[in-house]
């Protein structure tokens, strides 16, 4: 099992398209943050931020040349950490988030 997650976390990056995706979530929940917040609701909507850094971290790390597999894989663990956050915090402070 370790070495399966070792070959998909630390795999090289996949590339442009990939990045593309990931940065256009990161925009896209960017956007929704920007609207909660013009609205008035910013505080019930701080997940989006979390999303945003997330999906961000991802993309980044599809973004590098092949031969950086070791940093990608490092900000593929962070983008994983970041984003499990969210139901960590959903679980044991259920007030902490919307």
């Amino acid at each position: 099992m370790p070495s399966s997650i070792n070959e998909v976390v630390f795999s090289k990056p996949s590339g442009r398209p990939t990045a593309l995706v990931q940065f256009g979530g990161s925009i896209i929940f960017l956007g929704l943050y920007v609207y909660s917040w013009i609205e008035g609701n910013a505080d019930s909507s701080s997940w989006l931020l979390i999303m945003v850094v997330g999906s961000a971290l991802a993309g980044i790390a599809e973004s590098l040349p092949e031969n950086r597999r070791q940093a990608a894989g490092a900000l593929r663990l962070a983008a994983i950490l970041v984003l499990l956050y969210l139901p960590a915090a959903v679980i044991f402070t259920p007030g902490a988030i919307g």
